[in-house]
């Protein structure tokens, strides 16, 4: 709803439906009401709009868009409408966030003030829709067409001082932006408002509509490719400067239907709302985020300072906390220091944050050669070599120093948390965080709980990631727990259509064709050939599989003799200049396919008297893409993802799954589950020797319902299934 007082001659609306004001049905006819017995009432002279509670309205409730709700009388369009047309001033008081919808209300405001950390914008185009209550006409007639197609086909926020420059601000206040904007609407109130009406203002750059709309399209062909609403976003800005916005205004409705009918929105928006959902876990047993009280967690610590470690450190000490940094010898801890000062001293030349700033934070930072001196940390973040010997001879150092409720957790990306613990006393105090590279810049982080972990570890290690600003998702303990297992059966499909007839640029271009910026083999160049080959053999040493023996390996999916031989040559990827392509320099980023990998591809075959055929991009598509769909499926029966939700934010945020198709889960509900499991089915037949290829059981159930399962409803089958 929206509150209404007066003090004095000043109406005041109140936007009240926390906790961010969302402008819902009765948020609309709150402030629709509120206007028009503001109009009638003679002794009010002014009005005054904001937010109750921390911030101003941050836009529409998008619940409302599937229930139909968006569309009720008064809809924003409506409001914003009749905020514009009252015949009294009226005043945008903004705190905190005015954001798609809340600030298209304000742009129907005579005037606009705001706090000095407030922050406008339109993000909507992250939920597969444009500013549809007028937001794309009225902003370019505010500011001008250029910084308009930047603001809003980036969906980026705009700061107190630059909203000013731009004059989306008329007035930044310094103490209560209530307070404030009554005295400003006093100040106004005797003003003519010929000229305060956005919607009969003309778009000032008008004379370069064209050329500043078709270099904004290329861009965001270029740079958003496959997305609707980026593309949706800058015709309807064009429209701006080229009609009356009577007109416009239908269009932009018109567009609007599109987007909100397409299948990117529906899938932008389960991608939004699984997002939120993440940080929401349960534990067998019941325990969970509502009824467990996390630790508090006042100090850190990194064993490890190298690529992984030094981001990490980063996370922590922007997150304000004390870190003391670990290392085997002084050369390792002088070489990890100076990477995390490089990583600061970049974020200066960036201007993401002053010199004085970057100072202090790294003031939190206590390298040390001691392993003593982490007696008193709350938690301790292993990142050394992704070796099990090595990983528990540390976390046998750190059971001895550190204190009995200290939290020991790994960063590791595939080996067993539980034997990881039994290297402690203290197991339940144990948990893995998977990092993702580059830790201080990639949102994810995979959570793993061992067999003994306690929920109140499980809530000190949430509660700390959300701080240190990631997406936490808690899994449960497997080989590569959700994110690596999946994908392990993805490249080994990529590495097996090398022997039967692709080549690698043919694979990576089917890939990232789909939507995934790095296909497959690319990938295998980026993180390092010999990387993966050492984590491989250490995963058969595990197993107890003898490396020689190509029939075990090839039905676990770590038979790879290309990519041996590629390793055996010295070609570990981008860091040498060759890989599985050949690149300029050593460190350079544009991969060029090469004659000589294609050579070797063909020598293995003929020596294996494989006959290569030719691959047709289909089914290079479906079985990358639905192996790993299937291993999803048996994370889910098996417990290890609790929800289909859970595995799309990990593809989504760690692997770079493009999001307008929700994430692979949501992705197979679109595909539709029993033609998906048709297709496992057949290339289980066509490859029996293939473990990955089993279908999955939960899959298999699901399929053979009568209608399809809602997504969200797919975990009740899966703890069905895995008791089969």
């Amino acid at each position: 709803m929206a509150d209404y007082r007066k003090q004095g001659d000043v109406a005041v609306l109140h936007a009240n439906n926390p906790p961010v004001n969302a402008l819902s049905y009765h948020v609309r006819q709150g402030l629709y009401d509120g206007i028009e017995a503001a109009e009638k009432d003679p002794s009010v002279k002014c009005i005054v709009i904001c937010g109750k509670g921390k911030t101003f309205p941050v836009g529409a409730d998008i619940r409302e868009f599937a229930s139909g709700s968006a569309k009720k009388f008064p809809n924003l369009i409506e409001v914003c409408d009749k905020i514009e047309a009252c015949t009294k001033p009226v005043v945008a008081a903004i705190h905190g966030f005015a954001l798609g919808g809340g600030l298209e209300i304000s742009l129907g405001c005579h005037y606009r003030i705001g706090g000095t950390s407030c922050k406008v914008g339109f993000p909507e185009v992250n939920i597969g829709v444009l500013p549809g209550a007028g937001g794309t006409q009225r902003l370019p007639r505010v500011i001008g067409l250029k910084p308009s197609l930047d603001i809003i086909t980036s969906g980026c926020h705009v700061g107190a001082k630059e909203a000013l420059k731009l004059g989306i601000l008329d007035k930044i206040v310094q103490g209560d932006v209530v307070t404030e904007g009554i005295k400003f609407a006093k100040s106004v109130q005797n003003q003519p408002l010929h000229g305060r009406r956005v919607s009969t203002m003309a778009v000032p750059d008008v004379s370069q509509a064209n050329a500043l709309c078709n270099s904004a399209m290329a861009e965001v062909k270029r740079k958003s490719s496959g997305l609707l609403a980026p593309v949706a976003c800058v015709k309807s800005l064009r429209v701006a400067a080229q009609t009356p916005y009577k007109d416009g205004i239908k269009i932009e409705s018109a567009l609007m239907l599109q987007l909100m009918t397409s299948g990117q929105a529906k899938a932008l928006q389960y991608a939004f709302f699984a997002e939120r959902l993440a940080s929401k876990w349960q534990v067998p047993g019941g325990a969970s985020h509502a009824t467990v009280t996390p630790r508090p967690v006042k100090s850190c610590a990194v064993v490890g300072g190298g690529y992984m470690g030094s981001g990490i450190v980063m996370c922590i000490l922007n997150a304000g906390l004390p870190c003391i940094l670990v290392e085997a010898n002084q050369k390792f801890l002088d070489r990890g220091i100076k990477m995390i000062q490089g990583l600061y001293a970049g974020s200066v030349k960036l201007g993401k944050m002053s010199e004085q700033d970057a100072k202090k934070t790294l003031s939190l930072l206590k390298p040390t050669l001691r392993y003593e001196d982490l007696k008193d940390v709350d938690v301790v973040i292993e990142a050394v070599f992704e070796d099990m010997k090595l990983k528990q001879e540390v976390f046998g150092k750190l059971d001895k120093v550190c204190k009995k409720d200290a939290l020991l957790c790994s960063n590791t990306s595939t080996l067993n948390i539980d034997k990881i613990a039994s290297a402690t006393r203290r197991p339940d105090r144990v948990m893995g965080m998977h990092f993702f590279a580059p830790a201080y810049y990639m949102k994810l982080l995979e959570n793993i709980r061992g067999a003994e972990t306690s929920p109140q570890t499980v809530a000190t290690v949430t509660q700390l990631s959300v701080k240190i600003g990631k997406v936490p998702v808690l899994v449960g303990n497997c080989h590569g727990f959700v994110g690596n297992r999946m994908m392990a059966p993805y490249t080994t499909e990529a590495q097996r259509l090398l022997e039967e007839g692709a080549y690698p640029h043919q694979v990576d271009q089917v890939i990232e064709e789909f939507g995934i910026p790095i296909g497959p083999l690319k990938v295998g160049d980026l993180t390092g050939i010999d990387v993966g080959w050492k984590i491989r053999r250490e995963l058969l040493k595990n197993l107890g599989i003898d490396s020689k023996n190509k029939e075990e390996m090839k039905a676990r999916g770590l038979y790879s003799p290309i990519r041996d031989k590629v390793y055996e040559m010295g070609r570990y990827g981008r860091k040498t200049g060759a890989g599985f392509y050949k690149y300029e320099k050593a460190g350079s980023k544009v991969a060029i396919p090469d004659p000589l990998v294609m050579d070797i591809i063909d020598h293995h075959c003929r020596e294996e008297g494989i006959d290569r055929r030719r691959i047709p991009p289909q089914e290079i598509y479906e079985r990358c893409l639905y192996s790993l769909i299937n291993e999803g499926f048996k994370t889910l029966e098996e417990g290890i993802a609790a929800r289909p939700e859970d595995v799309d934010i990990i593809w989504l945020l760690g692997y770079g799954w493009p999001r307008y198709t929700g994430g692979p889960m949501h992705f197979a509900s679109q595909i539709g589950l029993r033609r998906l499991y048709g297709r496992i089915e057949y290339y289980h037949n066509k490859y029996p020797d293939r473990d990955h290829w089993t279908p999955s059981r939960l899959l298999k159930t699901l399929s053979q319902q009568e209608h399809p399962v809602p997504l969200a409803q797919w975990g009740q089958f899966a703890s069905t299934t895995s008791r089969l």
